[in-house]
């Protein structure tokens, strides 16, 4: 699975986990290490490991295991990289004070949000 399936299948899989803010950039000019960017919150550090877990869950299921996975244990911030897409997945605090979206979006397209 790959490009827009992929992403279709991560945005799927977060929205069923009630992630909040979904939000994705296309990096693909700005990062060789990925193309896309998705950027979610969760209600608490708890809410992130789910929505984390579900994740990872639901794509190993599919095939698609990821190729990395940071914070898990404190939930904070999760980083899922699924290899052309790496996924964010943070508290409301983690988002605000990190401002992603605004790092990245100087030269890069929002797809959603």
């Amino acid at each position: 699975m790959q490009g827009t399936q992929l992403l279709d299948f991560i945005i799927k899989n977060l929205e069923d986990i009630k992630a909040k803010n979904i939000v994705t950039l296309d990096v693909t000019k700005l990062s060789p290490m990925a193309d896309k960017l998705v950027i979610c919150s969760g209600t608490s550090s708890r809410h992130c490991r789910s929505i984390a877990n579900s994740l990872l869950v639901e794509a190993k299921k599919a095939g698609i295991p990821p190729l990395g996975i940071e914070g898990l244990k404190e939930g904070g911030w999760v980083l899922l990289d699924m290899n052309e897409i790496v996924v964010h997945v943070m508290d409301d605090e983690s988002r605000e004070f990190y401002k992603l979206e605004q790092l990245w979006s100087g030269d890069s397209k929002h797809i959603n949000s």
